[in-house]
């Protein structure tokens, strides 16, 4: 039996309905706990490094495209998979769009990663 959905839920409910779709994603999908720790290890290394603010904000900027862009594509994958498993053209190209927007945010993320880290680094070797 399927379970209603009410609607206009409070804020609480629906910031849970939120809270409980990240954790299912960093629960059952590989990539976006790949990409959540390379995010962490990248934070570290800006604390580490005494970035400035804006140079922090343009990194969180791009963590979170990524964060996002992988949530975004895990649902479109999920409801492809919901239509059926059969193979069809559209369901894969649904799922390569989605998951080539992942990569472009990704390759983004480590294009601002250089630019932010190159100089910092530099002196560290420098030295």
């Amino acid at each position: 039996m399927r379970e209603e959905v009410k609607q206009n839920s409070g804020f609480l409910v629906n910031f849970k309905f939120a809270a409980e779709g990240i954790l299912y994603s960093f629960r059952t999908q590989r990539n976006m706990r790949i990409h959540f720790a390379a995010a962490v290890l990248v934070l570290f290394l800006a604390v580490f490094l005494h970035l400035s603010k804006s140079e922090f904000i343009y990194l969180l900027f791009s963590i979170f495209l990524v964060l996002i862009a992988e949530m975004i594509n895990s649902a479109i994958e999920l409801a492809v998979d919901l239509y059926g498993l059969e193979y069809l053209p559209l369901a894969k190209a649904a799922k390569d769009v989605s998951a080539g927007a992942v990569l472009l945010a990704a390759v983004n993320s480590v294009i601002v990663g250089i630019l932010v880290f190159y100089p910092y680094l530099l002196k560290i070797s420098i030295r």
